[in-house]
Protein backbone atom coordinates (compact mmCIF):
# COMPACT_ATOMS: atom_id res chain seq x y z
CA UNK A 1 0.00 0.00 0.00
CA UNK A 2 1.16 3.27 -1.16
CA UNK A 3 0.46 6.59 1.23
CA UNK A 4 1.32 10.22 -0.06
CA UNK A 5 4.13 11.85 1.69
CA UNK A 6 3.49 13.93 4.83
CA UNK A 7 3.64 17.17 2.80
CA UNK A 8 0.61 16.30 0.58
CA UNK A 9 -1.69 14.70 3.32
CA UNK A 10 -4.80 16.35 4.82
CA UNK A 11 -4.42 14.74 8.30
CA UNK A 12 -7.63 15.11 11.16
CA UNK A 13 -5.72 14.84 14.63
CA UNK A 14 -7.87 14.39 17.54
CA UNK A 15 -7.13 15.52 21.16
CA UNK A 16 -4.58 18.54 19.14
CA UNK A 17 -5.36 21.11 22.19
CA UNK A 18 -2.52 19.04 24.35
CA UNK A 19 -0.03 16.70 24.95
CA UNK A 20 0.86 14.16 21.94
CA UNK A 21 -1.71 15.89 19.76
CA UNK A 22 -0.40 18.98 19.95
CA UNK A 23 2.66 17.91 19.60
CA UNK A 24 1.79 16.62 16.73
CA UNK A 25 -0.15 18.76 14.74
CA UNK A 26 3.22 21.55 15.63
CA UNK A 27 5.31 18.80 13.92
CA UNK A 28 2.89 17.84 11.09
CA UNK A 29 2.84 21.65 10.26
CA UNK A 30 6.14 22.26 10.33
CA UNK A 31 6.44 19.27 7.41
CA UNK A 32 3.72 20.32 5.08
CA UNK A 33 0.57 19.06 6.24
CA UNK A 34 -2.73 20.66 6.33
CA UNK A 35 -4.58 19.74 9.09
CA UNK A 36 -7.74 19.49 10.67
CA UNK A 37 -8.15 19.86 14.53
CA UNK A 38 -10.07 18.25 16.98
CA UNK A 39 -10.83 18.86 20.38
CA UNK A 40 -13.35 19.84 23.40
CA UNK A 41 -11.47 23.01 23.97
CA UNK A 42 -12.86 25.39 21.03
CA UNK A 43 -10.92 28.22 22.44
CA UNK A 44 -7.61 26.31 22.44
CA UNK A 45 -7.90 25.16 19.30
CA UNK A 46 -8.55 28.35 17.34
CA UNK A 47 -5.29 29.34 19.01
CA UNK A 48 -3.26 27.03 17.79
CA UNK A 49 -5.17 26.87 14.33
CA UNK A 50 -4.08 30.44 14.25
CA UNK A 51 -0.50 29.60 15.40
CA UNK A 52 0.13 27.26 12.71
CA UNK A 53 -1.93 28.56 9.77
CA UNK A 54 -2.31 32.72 10.08
CA UNK A 55 -4.30 32.85 7.05
CA UNK A 56 -6.45 29.99 7.62
CA UNK A 57 -5.75 27.89 4.57
CA UNK A 58 -3.92 25.24 5.94
CA UNK A 59 -5.20 24.67 8.75
CA UNK A 60 -8.53 24.42 10.60
CA UNK A 61 -10.11 24.22 13.79
CA UNK A 62 -12.88 21.26 14.25
CA UNK A 63 -13.91 21.32 17.96
CA UNK A 64 -15.90 18.14 18.48
CA UNK A 65 -16.35 15.49 21.29
CA UNK A 66 -15.47 12.17 20.12
CA UNK A 67 -17.87 10.32 22.55
CA UNK A 68 -20.67 12.24 20.04
CA UNK A 69 -21.16 10.47 16.97
CA UNK A 70 -22.75 13.52 14.72
CA UNK A 71 -20.01 15.83 16.41
CA UNK A 72 -17.37 13.53 15.03
CA UNK A 73 -19.20 12.96 11.30
CA UNK A 74 -19.29 16.78 11.51
CA UNK A 75 -15.29 17.06 11.57
CA UNK A 76 -15.28 14.61 8.70
CA UNK A 77 -17.70 16.63 7.01
CA UNK A 78 -15.46 19.83 7.51
CA UNK A 79 -12.23 18.38 5.85
CA UNK A 80 -14.20 17.57 3.12
CA UNK A 81 -15.65 21.12 2.69
CA UNK A 82 -12.10 22.89 3.08
CA UNK A 83 -10.13 20.20 2.10
CA UNK A 84 -11.96 17.82 -0.29
CA UNK A 85 -11.05 14.93 2.05
CA UNK A 86 -8.34 13.63 4.59
CA UNK A 87 -5.56 11.41 4.19
CA UNK A 88 -4.84 10.35 7.40
CA UNK A 89 -7.33 10.12 10.49
CA UNK A 90 -5.34 10.37 13.92
CA UNK A 91 -7.46 9.40 17.06
CA UNK A 92 -5.53 10.56 19.52
CA UNK A 93 -7.91 11.76 22.35
CA UNK A 94 -7.92 10.05 25.67
CA UNK A 95 -8.02 10.16 29.31
CA UNK A 96 -7.54 8.60 33.03
CA UNK A 97 -8.40 7.78 36.53
CA UNK A 98 -6.25 7.83 39.49
CA UNK A 99 -7.74 5.14 42.06
CA UNK A 100 -8.67 1.73 42.96
CA UNK A 101 -11.65 0.40 41.13
CA UNK A 102 -13.83 -0.13 43.95
CA UNK A 103 -13.50 3.68 44.87
CA UNK A 104 -13.71 5.13 41.19
CA UNK A 105 -16.77 6.06 40.55
CA UNK A 106 -19.16 4.65 38.38
CA UNK A 107 -19.87 6.92 36.38
CA UNK A 108 -16.28 7.86 36.05
CA UNK A 109 -15.32 4.74 34.67
CA UNK A 110 -18.47 4.76 32.15
CA UNK A 111 -16.86 8.46 31.19
CA UNK A 112 -13.28 7.02 30.48
CA UNK A 113 -14.38 4.42 28.24
CA UNK A 114 -16.63 6.44 26.12
CA UNK A 115 -13.74 8.62 25.68
CA UNK A 116 -10.92 6.32 25.17
CA UNK A 117 -13.02 3.43 23.48
CA UNK A 118 -16.12 4.96 21.97
CA UNK A 119 -13.97 8.01 21.01
CA UNK A 120 -11.73 5.79 19.16
CA UNK A 121 -14.91 3.75 17.60
CA UNK A 122 -16.43 6.77 16.07
CA UNK A 123 -13.71 8.34 15.05
CA UNK A 124 -12.51 5.09 13.24
CA UNK A 125 -15.28 4.20 11.46
CA UNK A 126 -16.07 8.32 10.23
CA UNK A 127 -12.64 7.79 9.17
CA UNK A 128 -12.53 4.59 7.48
CA UNK A 129 -15.87 5.72 5.90
CA UNK A 130 -13.96 8.18 3.60
CA UNK A 131 -10.96 6.71 3.05
CA UNK A 132 -12.15 3.89 2.05
CA UNK A 133 -13.30 5.61 -1.36
CA UNK A 134 -9.50 7.18 -1.76
CA UNK A 135 -7.01 4.85 0.69
CA UNK A 136 -4.84 6.45 3.65
CA UNK A 137 -4.16 5.94 6.63
CA UNK A 138 -5.94 5.20 10.13
CA UNK A 139 -3.65 5.53 13.52
CA UNK A 140 -5.59 4.87 16.56
CA UNK A 141 -3.63 5.34 20.13
CA UNK A 142 -2.93 2.25 22.45
CA UNK A 143 -0.60 1.81 25.48
CA UNK A 144 2.07 -0.72 26.89
CA UNK A 145 -1.48 -1.04 28.45
CA UNK A 146 -3.13 -2.84 26.05
CA UNK A 147 -1.20 -5.64 26.78
CA UNK A 148 -0.72 -5.54 30.19
CA UNK A 149 -2.24 -3.90 32.89
CA UNK A 150 -0.97 -2.01 36.18
CA UNK A 151 -3.49 -1.56 39.69
CA UNK A 152 -5.17 1.79 40.01
CA UNK A 153 -6.03 2.52 36.56
CA UNK A 154 -7.73 -0.50 35.69
CA UNK A 155 -10.25 1.34 33.35
CA UNK A 156 -7.64 2.93 31.54
CA UNK A 157 -6.11 -0.46 30.86
CA UNK A 158 -9.19 -2.18 30.01
CA UNK A 159 -10.25 0.58 27.64
CA UNK A 160 -6.95 0.37 25.79
CA UNK A 161 -6.85 -3.77 25.78
CA UNK A 162 -10.17 -2.85 23.94
CA UNK A 163 -8.63 -0.18 21.72
CA UNK A 164 -6.44 -2.95 20.56
CA UNK A 165 -8.73 -5.87 20.19
CA UNK A 166 -10.89 -2.91 18.16
CA UNK A 167 -8.24 -2.11 15.96
CA UNK A 168 -6.83 -5.85 15.04
CA UNK A 169 -10.37 -6.55 13.86
CA UNK A 170 -11.25 -3.73 11.96
CA UNK A 171 -7.59 -4.45 10.28
CA UNK A 172 -8.99 -7.66 9.51
CA UNK A 173 -12.12 -6.86 7.98
CA UNK A 174 -10.85 -3.95 5.99
CA UNK A 175 -7.88 -6.30 4.72
CA UNK A 176 -10.26 -9.17 3.67
CA UNK A 177 -12.04 -6.65 1.51
CA UNK A 178 -9.01 -5.02 0.09
CA UNK A 179 -9.92 -1.63 1.34
CA UNK A 180 -7.07 0.64 0.50
CA UNK A 181 -6.92 1.83 4.49
CA UNK A 182 -3.34 0.97 5.97
CA UNK A 183 -4.71 0.44 10.45
CA UNK A 184 -2.11 1.51 13.11
CA UNK A 185 -1.78 0.63 16.11
CA UNK A 186 0.38 2.80 18.27
CA UNK A 187 1.29 1.40 22.15
CA UNK A 188 3.62 3.87 23.66
CA UNK A 189 5.29 3.38 27.24
CA UNK A 190 4.57 6.18 29.73
CA UNK A 191 5.06 9.77 27.65
CA UNK A 192 5.85 12.96 29.38
CA UNK A 193 2.31 14.62 28.70
CA UNK A 194 -0.55 16.52 30.69
CA UNK A 195 -2.35 13.43 31.32
CA UNK A 196 -1.61 13.54 34.99
CA UNK A 197 -2.96 16.75 35.04
CA UNK A 198 -6.33 15.86 32.97
CA UNK A 199 -7.15 12.88 34.57
CA UNK A 200 -9.28 12.45 37.92
CA UNK A 201 -7.34 11.79 40.54
CA UNK A 202 -8.83 9.91 43.66
CA UNK A 203 -5.28 9.69 45.12
CA UNK A 204 -4.22 11.77 48.63
CA UNK A 205 -1.11 12.70 46.42
CA UNK A 206 -0.13 14.14 43.09
CA UNK A 207 -0.33 11.75 40.06
CA UNK A 208 3.22 11.06 38.21
CA UNK A 209 3.78 9.61 35.16
CA UNK A 210 5.25 6.61 35.97
CA UNK A 211 9.11 6.20 34.92
CA UNK A 212 10.44 5.38 32.83
CA UNK A 213 9.04 8.54 30.82
CA UNK A 214 9.91 9.33 26.96
CA UNK A 215 9.39 12.78 25.61
CA UNK A 216 5.72 13.25 23.44
CA UNK A 217 7.96 14.51 20.50
CA UNK A 218 8.76 10.67 20.11
CA UNK A 219 5.12 9.36 19.76
CA UNK A 220 4.94 12.15 17.13
CA UNK A 221 7.60 11.12 14.85
CA UNK A 222 6.29 7.73 15.02
CA UNK A 223 2.43 9.33 13.67
CA UNK A 224 4.27 10.99 11.09
CA UNK A 225 6.07 8.08 9.92
CA UNK A 226 3.04 5.54 9.84
CA UNK A 227 0.94 8.42 8.15
CA UNK A 228 3.48 7.87 5.46
CA UNK A 229 4.62 4.01 5.62
CA UNK A 230 2.20 1.14 6.84
CA UNK A 231 2.73 -0.27 9.92
CA UNK A 232 0.64 -2.65 11.43
CA UNK A 233 1.75 -1.71 15.21
CA UNK A 234 4.51 0.25 16.76
CA UNK A 235 5.61 0.37 20.51
CA UNK A 236 7.01 3.69 21.25
CA UNK A 237 10.12 3.41 24.12
CA UNK A 238 11.71 0.66 24.66
CA UNK A 239 11.20 0.49 28.67
CA UNK A 240 7.45 -0.43 27.92
CA UNK A 241 8.67 -3.39 25.43
CA UNK A 242 10.69 -4.75 28.05
CA UNK A 243 7.82 -4.38 30.67
CA UNK A 244 5.54 -5.79 28.29
CA UNK A 245 8.24 -8.90 27.84
CA UNK A 246 8.40 -9.05 31.61
CA UNK A 247 4.73 -9.37 32.38
CA UNK A 248 4.24 -11.81 29.53
CA UNK A 249 7.37 -13.95 30.25
CA UNK A 250 6.24 -14.23 34.38
CA UNK A 251 2.69 -12.57 34.83
CA UNK A 252 2.78 -13.42 38.10
CA UNK A 253 5.87 -11.92 39.10
CA UNK A 254 4.91 -8.97 37.47
CA UNK A 255 1.65 -8.58 39.22
CA UNK A 256 3.78 -8.99 42.75
CA UNK A 257 5.91 -6.32 41.62
CA UNK A 258 3.04 -3.86 40.57
CA UNK A 259 1.04 -4.65 43.58
CA UNK A 260 4.14 -3.20 46.02
CA UNK A 261 4.98 -0.37 43.62
CA UNK A 262 1.84 0.73 41.61
CA UNK A 263 1.28 3.53 44.07
CA UNK A 264 4.66 4.63 44.20
CA UNK A 265 5.15 4.60 40.84
CA UNK A 266 2.38 6.53 40.14
CA UNK A 267 2.07 9.36 42.65
CA UNK A 268 4.44 12.29 43.79
CA UNK A 269 5.06 13.75 47.33
CA UNK A 270 3.04 16.27 47.32
CA UNK A 271 -0.24 16.54 47.79
CA UNK A 272 -3.54 16.47 45.59
CA UNK A 273 -5.44 19.34 44.24
CA UNK A 274 -8.75 19.59 43.91
CA UNK A 275 -10.92 16.14 43.15
CA UNK A 276 -12.55 18.71 40.58
CA UNK A 277 -9.75 19.95 38.73
CA UNK A 278 -10.26 16.89 36.40
CA UNK A 279 -11.16 17.10 32.27
CA UNK A 280 -13.43 13.86 31.98
CA UNK A 281 -16.82 15.59 31.63
CA UNK A 282 -15.57 19.24 30.52
CA UNK A 283 -12.44 20.77 28.69
CA UNK A 284 -9.71 21.66 31.33
CA UNK A 285 -6.39 23.68 31.10
CA UNK A 286 -5.19 23.05 27.75
CA UNK A 287 -1.98 23.98 25.46
CA UNK A 288 0.85 22.53 27.31
CA UNK A 289 2.80 19.81 25.42
CA UNK A 290 4.67 18.54 28.42
CA UNK A 291 3.36 17.14 31.48
CA UNK A 292 6.77 18.14 33.87
CA UNK A 293 8.07 14.56 34.47
CA UNK A 294 11.79 14.80 36.26
CA UNK A 295 13.28 11.94 34.14
CA UNK A 296 12.52 12.03 30.59
CA UNK A 297 14.32 10.19 27.72
CA UNK A 298 14.37 12.01 24.51
CA UNK A 299 15.62 8.98 22.35
CA UNK A 300 14.29 5.49 21.55
CA UNK A 301 16.49 3.06 19.66
CA UNK A 302 14.30 0.91 19.79
CA UNK A 303 11.34 2.38 18.31
CA UNK A 304 13.52 3.79 15.84
CA UNK A 305 14.60 -0.03 15.11
CA UNK A 306 10.59 -0.54 14.31
CA UNK A 307 10.61 2.06 11.94
CA UNK A 308 13.35 1.30 9.87
CA UNK A 309 13.42 -2.50 9.74
CA UNK A 310 15.14 -2.96 6.56
CA UNK A 311 18.02 -0.54 7.63
CA UNK A 312 17.80 -2.39 11.40
CA UNK A 313 18.58 -5.69 9.47
CA UNK A 314 21.04 -4.67 7.26
CA UNK A 315 22.96 -3.00 10.60
CA UNK A 316 22.21 -6.50 12.03
CA UNK A 317 23.88 -8.44 9.07
CA UNK A 318 26.61 -6.23 8.72
CA UNK A 319 27.28 -6.65 12.36
CA UNK A 320 26.88 -10.59 12.38
CA UNK A 321 29.43 -10.66 8.70
CA UNK A 322 31.76 -8.45 10.69
CA UNK A 323 32.17 -10.84 13.98
CA UNK A 324 32.45 -14.11 11.60
CA UNK A 325 34.80 -12.41 9.62
CA UNK A 326 36.54 -11.48 12.88
CA UNK A 327 36.07 -15.10 14.05
CA UNK A 328 37.78 -16.47 10.88
CA UNK A 329 40.93 -14.30 10.75
CA UNK A 330 41.49 -15.15 14.49
CA UNK A 331 41.38 -18.95 13.65
CA UNK A 332 42.80 -18.89 10.47
CA UNK A 333 45.51 -16.91 12.24
CA UNK A 334 45.91 -19.49 14.72
CA UNK A 335 46.25 -22.35 12.24
CA UNK A 336 48.15 -20.57 10.05
CA UNK A 337 51.02 -20.20 13.62
CA UNK A 338 51.29 -24.01 14.10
Amino acid sequence: MRLKPIQNQVMVITGASSGMGLVTARMAARRGARLVLVSRNEQELNKLAEELSPTGDRVIAAPADMTVEAEVQRVAEQAIERFGGFDTWVNLAGLTTYGSIEKVKREDHRRLFEINYWGTFNGSLTAVEHLRKRGGALINMGSIMSDITTAYQGTYCASKHAVKAFTNALRMELEARHAPVSVTLIKPASIDTPLRHHGKNYFSKEPENPPPAYAPELVAQTIIQCAQSPRREVVVGGGGWIMTLGANLAPRIAELFLEKTAVFLQTTKNPAGPRADHSLYEPGKDGSEHGGTKLVFQHSPFTQAQLKPKTTTAIGLGLGLLVTALIACKYTGEDHQK
